[in-house]
């Protein structure tokens, strides 16, 4: 019988992305251009840019939520095309749609999610304790700011504890709390295993990053020093 994607063994590598030659197609506009993108196990990556780039694509290949039209590598040890579920129960996209039940409260959302994730809820309070939440998870999420969605937001993340976490935009109209919370996650991200690559065409969170990439018109164009 064949075990769940969640419960096979990633294969030995220190490598968690390594996307080769990827390009991206929409009709006949490419959104990404050949490119190469290496992220060690444990780095925080930084891919800046205008809007336009090509940056949230590359995410969405990374996380299989889209494919590359030409292409390919592997995630976490994982190939691309042929093993995209194994990929998907170790890989986190997080994007502005936090993917909440606006009927729920906080807490129920993150109970929903560990059901589905097949983990205990214990973890529960700790995370929206951890992202200023604790003291309003029993209200609806309809009520919350986005930066209080965000919060809970980050706090499921926390919950699931993936290997990969793939950040889009999350700076975009966060209030001051939602902000350190994004940076919380991101600074304590190498001490937890976990690595990060972070999209945005804000400045870079300065101190919390390894390395920055620069992308335009769908290339990665350069590294920062």
């Amino acid at each position: 019988m064949q075990r769940p994607a969640s419960h096979v063994s990633a294969p030995p590598t220190t490598v968690a992305v390594d996307l080769v030659g990827v390009t991206r197609l929409f009709g006949t506009v490419p959104a990404v251009v050949r490119a190469d993108l290496r992220v060690e196990r444990g780095e925080t990556v930084v891919l800046r840019g205008p809007n336009g780039a090509g940056k949230s694509t590359l995410l969405r290949i990374a996380a299989t939520a889209l494919s590359p039209t030409y292409g390919g590598g592997t995630v976490l040890g994982f190939d691309l095309l042929r093993e995209r579920e194994q990929i998907r129960a170790r890989a986190e996209l997080m994007t502005h749609s936090t993917r909440l039940y606006e009927d729920l409260t906080a807490a129920e959302n993150l109970r929903l999610w560990c059901r589905l994730l097949g983990i205990g809820p214990e973890g529960i309070d700790a995370a929206l304790d951890r992202v200023g939440m604790l003291e309003v998870a029993g209200e609806r999420v309809r009520g919350f700011s986005q930066g209080m969605r965000q919060r809970v937001a980050i706090a499921r993340v926390l919950l699931r504890a993936p290997e990969l976490l793939l950040l889009d935009e999350p700076y975009t109209g966060l209030d001051s709390e939602a902000r350190y919370a994004v940076d919380d996650l991101l600074r304590r991200a190498p001490s937890e295993g976990r690595t990060v690559v972070l999209a945005t065409h804000h400045p870079a969170p300065q101190g919390l990053e390894h390395r920055t990439l620069h992308m335009d018109g769908g290339r990665i164009v350069r590294e920062a020093p």
